[in-house]
């Protein structure tokens, strides 16, 4: 067993897959990762913004195209980012969409309920399975899934993303169970209000008001609090921790009132 005291604390040198890395979450997961010396696969459906990524993030990163809801190119690609970089170390599966949908929206709301399981549980379940030949030849392998804080609880409206989310958090513990004897680790990150592109669209004013009501911190999280945390979780010191479901949401599910 490896002395406690031995364990690294540092991504120098890892190879990372992030999906959904052109923007939010991702972006900020990809740059911080870089930083610290991981060789980053930039992946997301846009592939100018994918290029952009990765040329911020430096010679480290390379863009890697790639819609996450088509089962065959996920093959493709993770082989690719295999070949590329020698292996794969840490897959972090980030890619969402938002997916407000009322349950009477009619044919609408079939076309939603598919494309938010299909992008943000389906697709995860594909990327694991594809990146599992490299990552148990991985010394240190760890998977981070994010989820939501609408996978701990629900807002009205969301039935779609919710039950996406949800399916994450049984994903992961599902997955930790299963690959534990790999020693691959596997945990889930539940991001509550955050700024990014999918919160866009909410004015400044109502994100005020509801994170002052609904959060202990009474604010918007920034993303790269999210992304430090995701770090936290692929060090090769964190080979403890597994199955677990972390929310990152400045106190939101531990506040009553």
């Amino acid at each position: 067993m490896t002395p406690a005291a031995a364990l690294s604390r540092s991504v120098a040198g890892r190879v990372a897959i992030v999906t959904g890395a052109a923007s939010g979450m991702g972006r900020a997961t990809t740059l911080l990762l870089a930083r610290e010396g991981a060789k980053v696969a930039v992946t997301d459906l846009d592939p100018a913004a994918c290029e952009a990524v990765a040329a911020e993030a430096g010679d480290g990163a390379r863009a890697f195209a790639l819609d996450v809801s088509d089962g065959e190119a996920i093959k493709r690609v993770v082989a690719d980012v295999a070949a590329h970089f020698g292996g794969i170390d840490i897959l972090i599966n980030n890619a969402g969409v938002s997916s407000f949908c009322p349950l009477d929206s009619g044919d609408d709301y079939d076309e939603i309920w598919h494309r938010a399981i299909a992008v943000m549980l389906t697709a995860h379940q594909r990327m694991v399975r594809a990146a599992l030949p490299w990552l148990r030849q991985s010394d240190a392998p760890r998977i981070v899934n994010i989820a939501s804080t609408e996978g701990l609880g629900a807002t009205p409206g969301d039935t779609p993303y919710v039950a996406a989310k949800t399916g994450v958090t049984g994903l992961t513990r599902g997955l930790a169970v299963d690959l534990g004897k790999d020693g691959i680790t596997v945990n889930c990150i539940c991001p509550g209000p955050i700024r990014t592109s999918m919160t866009d669209k909410v004015p400044d004013a109502d994100k005020a008001i509801f994170a002052r009501r609904r959060t202990a911190l009474r604010r918007y999280g920034e993303p790269e609090e999210v992304a430090h945390v995701t770090l936290s979780l692929v060090l090769p010191a964190a080979s403890y921790i597994t199955g677990a479901v972390i929310p990152v949401d400045g106190g939101l599910m531990a506040r009553n009132a």
